[in-house]
């Protein structure tokens, strides 16, 4: 059953990181005028390399040094942009019709709703975030990482949105599919060109290290839980680091395609929210209600996955091509969303009725008792080899980010 998850978990993680893979190409593709295709797989290659050789330790670093890079251009990017639009009262007065609704065509507010209820699910379920929360030292270490992430996440969609659509203002002619390319244009009419190319590196490898932590978390779970799990479960640590290198150059490989069709199925929009709609419900509200719930089961868990996420492609997929059925972008991600929240919610109400503790939660009690009695006798020189990690990240960091100001 676990294996039956994983193996659904990782192929979706691929499907999703082949989107961002894309974004990355698309990004340089369009700032540097390098073919797209060419340029993808190029850029998903560079991805692997880095995560085979560096692991978490190297996408972890990124996301940090990259992190400060960005926040402080985009605070720069901002009132630039303004200043180009012609100022905020130009920008509020002269926008096109309807620029500000906050509900506009299939975006309804159904779609606002479920799409909310969606990234609820994702950010605590979603295993390159999750392993954010499991790399620190505490559990209060971790609830603070989700803390910031949580109101990081409120905040940016409006730090880098404002570019793009004060662009729209600049010029009104962009349209279709080169809407994608709004941001690195606003940042190319008003940046000088160095601080244009510390802007592309930066938003370069923070929007590659996404993709890179989905390859290091993936291949992860297939060395430990797949292959020494179930292949060959007396592997050396030198042979498992081997199958784990490896596994990451065959998922990459799996990912460059994937961004390479992205192109020929709407573009990065439509793939980005049918995977979320199709998948997100099924695969991560259940682990996400198993954290607050003493009675949700492991087989009632897959069972609601697979209906859920079956339900999902038969109106996505089977329905519109055999009947003519499609469902708008509000119902499709309500439908998503939704389907698998109702079933959760009956099978609680039902295993509470009959008065049921699922197994899996009298383990996790003996767990937790298990790593109380753990914590009380640390391991000193555990203890000394984290603080060394730690102190080797800050001065890689430190350095990074003085040869960055150069």
């Amino acid at each position: 059953m676990q294996q039956s998850y994983i193996y659904i978990f990782m192929i979706v993680s691929l499907l999703i990181k082949g989107s961002v893979l894309y974004s990355v190409a698309r990004l340089v593709s369009s700032s540097l005028g390098f073919p797209l295709m060419p340029g993808t797989v190029v850029l998903g290659l560079l991805m692997i390399a880095y995560t085979a050789v560096g692991g978490l330790w190297a996408v972890m670093v990124t996301d940090i040094l990259q992190f400060v890079i960005l926040t402080a251009a985009v605070l720069i990017i901002i009132p630039l942009a303004f200043d180009a639009a012609g100022g905020v009262q130009q920008f509020l007065h002269f926008s096109p019709e309807g620029f500000f609704d906050v509900v506009n065509g299939e975006y309804s507010w159904g779609f606002i709703f479920a799409f909310a209820l969606y990234h609820i699910f994702y950010i605590g379920g979603n295993w390159t975030f999750v392993q954010r929360y499991t790399s620190v030292d505490t559990p209060k270490s971790a609830s603070k990482v989700a803390y910031l992430f949580a109101g990081l996440y409120i905040i940016s969609p409006v730090l880098w949105m404002l570019p793009p659509m004060l662009y729209k203002l600049i010029d009104p002619s962009l349209q279709g599919a080169d809407t994608e390319n709004a941001y690195l244009l606003v940042c190319k009419h008003v940046l000088p060109a160095g601080l244009m190319g510390l802007i592309l590196t930066g938003m370069y490898f923070s929007t590659s290290a996404s993709a890179n932590t989905a390859l290091n978390v993936v291949s992860a779970v297939f060395t430990n839980d797949i292959y020494k799990g179930r292949i060959n479960p007396a592997a050396s640590d030198k042979k498992l680091m081997s199958v784990a290198r490896l596994s990451s150059w065959c998922f990459g490989l799996g990912m460059i395609a994937i961004a390479l069709i992205v192109p020929y199925i709407g573009g990065i929009v439509e793939f980005t929210l049918s995977i979320a709609a199709v998948t997100g419900g099924p695969l991560l509200a259940p682990p996400i209600w198993a954290l607050f719930s003493k009675r949700l089961s492991g087989t009632a868990t897959l069972w609601i996955t697979g209906i859920s996420l079956a339900a999902n492609l038969v109106f996505k997929i089977v329905l519109p091509f055999t009947a003519d059925v499609r469902l708008n972008r509000a119902d499709e991600m309500l439908l998503g969303v939704g389907l698998p929240f109702l079933m959760l919610l009956v099978f609680e109400i039902y295993a509470r009725w009959k008065g049921g503790i699922s197994e899996e939660y009298l383990h996790l009690l003996q767990v937790r008792a298990k790593r109380k009695v753990e914590t009380k006798t640390t391991d000193p020189e555990e203890a000394a080899a984290i603080r060394q990690q730690n102190i080797f990240g800050l001065k890689v960091i430190s350095f990074s980010w003085r040869l960055s100001q150069y």
